[in-house]
């Protein structure tokens, strides 16, 4: 039976649509941070995590694996607005994957075995209803067919049914059984998604333990069970997590057992959390992708993509040629239904500014002449020499990189101008984020081009912040300065005060 087409989701709010962002784009940043540690052993809580790449596979730095290439061909679903429930959804996931999988340099072996037997059963012309036989056959031949490989693709699901659980359910059990047909993979997939879809919407993990409710009444006491054992016990702990109930417990055991920061504990803030879990999830050891991968859709989706740092941003890329702002473009659609919001975002080639009368400002910075200060009309002709951007405003899909710069070296920061604390919920660690962007990039020896729409109010909030790194003086004196060269600015309130802080 054909599902009825879904009725139009109710908006979402500028915050839970970050949420939403950050859900593949934190799934693959664990995924990549992972992948160069794969296969090892638990490491030491000193031990420095970087995007480093290598592993077994030489991944290069910042590059996803497989976890993250088979979330990517489910979210190419719902970002067309097509339903995941249908046949036709999920054919053309079945194509997807065994195309991918035909030149994958890392695919799992049940996964692999599943992909390859449906693609030979069908003469090259595969359909989920190939690879569910293949599946349930391997199942039924073996018993063990409870591996990671669906749980840790499934996060699109849960942006795919926002508004709809029942949905979101059907979807989760459908898709886990295309390669797992053991019921605790689906299991798994059910209790992961729901908790993604509970903290996009409230942002809270508590979804993860609400979520146990739509398990079968003699299951829930399992995985109740199952959770509680995460919770006290450290990632490291859970050997076996290429099994899917090990993975969600050692992706689990990273998120609770992380302490969010204080607001300036250390020089932290709370939306470094997700960070911290991630490399907590790393440190576990053994199969460190995927269990990051795992733990990193739920971190995006609790913290959102505003708090996924840009220097990992800048590295991120992977099968089929995609980088950061795709993956935030597709889980923004697929929350969406394939709608773009009015302006075209996050899918038009470009974001018309034309209305805005100071689009073409361009000034030097006051304390650094390599870096630009800029309206968003500067993006249409750089000065002399730069090659790199940071971008304070949204840009559309042609726009990004900007002539002459290299991918990585155009990073777009979720920043919204406005004073409500709800436009921007981690204000602090992303203008924080957004200064030490331009500095490394200066570092590096680039010459960078700060801008949003005029130039008026993130701009020189976030200069001014870039300023008091390369000058050792109080931001409110560095924004004084800034403020000189860009007489017409006049930074929002909640932009003066987290400058006046520091």
């Amino acid at each position: 039976m054909t599902p009825a087409p879904a009725p139009l989701s109710p908006p979402l709010t500028t915050a839970q649509s970050d949420r939403a962002a950050g859900v593949l784009l934190a799934l693959a940043c664990g995924d990549a941070l992972g992948a160069g540690y794969e296969f090892g052993p638990p490491l030491p809580a000193t031990t420095e995590i970087r995007m480093r790449g290598g592993g077994s596979f030489g991944w290069a730095p910042g590059e996803w694996t497989d976890d993250t290439s088979m979330a990517v061909a489910i979210a190419e679903v719902p970002a067309a607005g097509l339903d995941l429930r249908t046949a036709a959804a999920q054919d053309s996931i079945a194509v997807r994957w065994v195309g991918w999988g035909r030149h994958a340099k890392d695919v799992g072996v049940q996964t692999r075995r599943v992909l390859t037997s449906a693609a030979d059963r069908s003469a090259g012309r595969p359909t989920a209803a190939h690879l569910r036989e293949v599946a349930a056959e391997l199942h039924e031949a073996t018993g063990r067919t409870g591996g990671n490989g669906s749980l840790m693709r499934t996060a699109p699901v849960a942006l795919a049914h926002l508004h709809d659980p029942d949905a979101l359910v059907e979807a989760a059990l459908a898709l886990s059984a295309l390669t797992h047909a053991d019921p605790e993979a689906g299991e798994a997939c059910v209790l992961w998604c729901l908790a993604i879809r509970h903290a996009v919407l409230h942002g809270t993990f508590d979804g993860l333990r609400l979520s146990l409710d739509r398990l079968p009444a003699d299951r829930r006491q399992v995985w109740a069970q199952r959770l509680d054992v995460a919770e006290q016990r450290e990632p490291a702990s859970f050997a076996h997590n290429g099994w899917v109930v090990e993975a969600l417990q050692g992706a689990w055991s990273a998120i609770s057992r992380t302490a969010v920061p204080d607001a300036g504990e250390g020089g932290l803030q709370p939306a470094d959390h997700l960070r911290l879990a991630l490399e907590a999830a790393v440190r576990g050891g053994r199969d460190t992708d995927t269990v990051a991968a795992i733990a990193g859709a739920l971190l995006g989706a609790r913290w959102g993509a505003s708090a996924v740092p840009a220097a990992w941003r800048r590295l991120l890329h992977g099968w089929p040629g995609l980088r950061a702002r795709d993956l935030v473009r597709l889980g923004v659609l697929s929350a969406h239904q394939g709608r773009p919001d009015r302006a075209g975002w996050p899918s038009a080639p470009v974001v018309d500014y034309g209305r805005w009368a100071e689009r073409n400002v361009l000034v030097q910075h006051p304390h650094d002449p390599r870096v630009w200060l800029a309206g968003v009309g500067a993006l249409d002709r750089l000065p002399e020499g730069v090659d790199a951007v940071v971008s304070l405003c949204r840009l559309g899909s042609s726009e990004v990189p900007a002539a002459g710069v290299a991918p990585g070296d155009h990073v777009e920061v979720w920043l919204v101008d406005s004073a409500d604390p709800a436009q921007n919920p981690h204000l602090p660690f992303v203008l924080d984020d957004a200064a030490a962007a331009v500095r490394q990039l200066r570092s590096e020896g680039r010459t960078v081009l700060l801008h949003c729409v005029q130039a008026q109010s993130r701009t020189p909030a976030v200069a001014a912040l870039y300023g008091a790194l390369v000058t050792g003086r109080p931001a409110r004196e560095c924004l004084a300065d800034v403020l000189r060269v860009l007489p017409r600015a006049r930074p929002n309130r909640a932009l003066r005060a987290e400058v006046a802080a520091r």
